[in-house]
């Protein structure tokens, strides 16, 4: 009875999220679990007989990762047991998706699981995608065989038949899966794409792929080549690493490489801004107020399952002898955040009104501290001058990310496995004894990089200087 619950929450879900986004007209029926075998579908070692460049751009991310992934395998195995399994195809609609339209899952377990359906969101399955059925809850159309679609209107091959179809150029792609929402209670988990379709960039159409599948990071940068061997040079040919924010566990399959683009991406998503007194006395109680501008993302930040994400200020004020005046922030041995202001992310509740972690148990939003695109926020710190501090005094902020918690990762993984934490962004700003002669007060430069985030003129712009380049040469 529940798994039809499920079934049915799906529909629903899917058809609130048609109507929300005006896709109806366009909407094909959502391929079904079992309507299709595995051997139905290639595995990429074909396809990089043709695709090579593509192929190693892939390999490594969390898309190649999607099921190997170590967390989502412990995390998923808590759901299915607390939830009676009615979730196991749900959640592994987008971790395994050959793996359920194939019929492989449940068991949850991955025992009937054929290795092709191990191999995550992989080549074959992504350009077999022939239609959705709407964004959210992996309502993907997948037809498989010789024909395989992707973003040109002019692809020839002479292995497989070639076909466009424009769903690859839309965020409604990306949205199949980066918009997930509770079947039995319709509580959205992840607004990855709802808050970009809401935002700036969705009014200037940039879409996902023109931050997350270019060199540009947060601006448009094309990368002209070829798609594959023998077709035609192009002005650009999507990056399939599609990197986001995950810097965990990419290195655990050797990818250093992708943990190290992750890292590039969350140090362009923000500006920071300082307001802290240039003099103090004693007994003075200092104000100083940090802003954050997401200024590099076009959904909010962190995004994903964002109830586990971690972001957040620490701030800490030493006089000239070294030591701490105050401190907020801090991490400590055991990868406790102390006494920081506050954590930007989701915070859920179950159906007790009580915090959880588990989204699979949420039945409400208790928070909502994430940043918004092009939104600023700001957090007031404040102490006392104490009498015995030598100037000047230097305050230092970071703002800081990691992908989960660490004792969660403690309980699930082991102690041995460190979340790393990532250096967002940073600024700083100097404290003078108010005797000091104003000509001698020399602020340091801040350490805030500037991202002013894409614009689809800039697009436009970057794009014709390559053509006219291309064309010169």
């Amino acid at each position: 009875m529940r798994g039809t619950v499920v079934k049915l929450g799906l529909v629903l879900a899917a058809m609130l999220l048609l109507l929300s986004t005006g896709s109806v007209a366009t909407a094909t029926p959502a391929t079904q679990a079992g309507e299709y075998s595995s051997d139905d579908f290639a595995y990429e070692s074909k396809c990089r007989q043709c695709h090579a460049i593509i192929y190693a751009e892939w390999e490594g991310t969390m898309h190649f990762n999607a099921y190997l992934d170590p967390f989502y395998l412990e995390e998923v195995k808590i759901a299915s047991e607390d939830t009676n399994g009615s979730l196991d195809e749900f959640c592994s609609r987008c971790h395994t998706p050959i793996g359920v339209v194939s019929g492989e899952i449940p068991p949850i377990d991955g025992s009937e699981m054929s290795d092709i359906a191990k191999l995550g969101v992989q080549c074959d399955f992504c350009h077999v995608v022939s239609g959705s059925n709407g964004t959210g809850n992996a309502q993907f159309t997948v037809t498989p065989g010789n024909t395989k679609w992707g973003p040109f209107d002019d692809a020839r091959g002479n292995y497989h038949e070639s076909e466009y179809l424009e769903l690859f150029t839309q965020s409604e792609y990306c949205g199949m899966c980066h918009q997930v929402i509770n079947p039995v209670n319709g509580l959205v988990i992840d607004d990855t794409y709802s808050t970009w379709k809401d935002s700036q960039y969705a009014e200037e159409n940039v879409v996902c792929q023109d931050c997350h599948m270019t060199e540009g990071i947060t601006q448009f940068k094309a990368n002209p080549g070829r798609a594959g061997s023998g077709a035609p040079k192009r002005d650009h040919i999507p990056l399939h690493d599609i990197v986001g924010a995950n810097t965990l566990i990419p290195p655990m399959f050797g990818a250093e490489n992708v943990a190290d683009m992750a890292v590039e991406r969350l140090q362009k998503a923000t500006i920071m801004d300082i307001s802290a007194p240039e003099t103090a006395s004693a007994g003075d109680e200092i104000l100083i107020d940090l802003s954050i501008t997401n200024s590099g993302a076009g959904h909010k930040i962190p995004t994903g399952v964002s109830e586990i994400r971690e972001m957040w200020l620490e701030l800490t004020v030493t006089d000239a002898n070294g030591d701490i005046i105050y401190n907020a922030g801090s991490v400590d041995a055991d990868g406790n955040i102390i006494d920081a202001k506050v954590l930007y992310n989701n915070v859920l509740a179950d159906i007790e009104g009580k915090e959880t972690k588990s989204f699979w148990l949420a039945e409400s939003v208790l928070e909502d501290n994430r940043i918004g695109p092009k939104e600023t926020v700001t957090e007031e710190h404040s102490f006392v001058m104490p009498e015995n501090a030598a100037y000047p005094l230097t305050v230092q902020s970071t703002l800081k990310y990691r992908s989960a918690p660490q004792d969660m990762i403690d309980k699930l993984l082991g102690e041995e496995t460190g979340v790393p934490v990532v250096d967002m962004n940073e600024i700083s700003a100097i404290i003078y004894d108010p005797s000091t002669p104003a000509d001698e007060r020399n602020q340091p430069e801040s350490g805030s990089t500037s991202t002013p985030g894409f614009s689809a003129l800039t697009a436009a712009m970057v794009l014709g200087i390559t053509m006219y380049i291309l064309k010169r040469k």
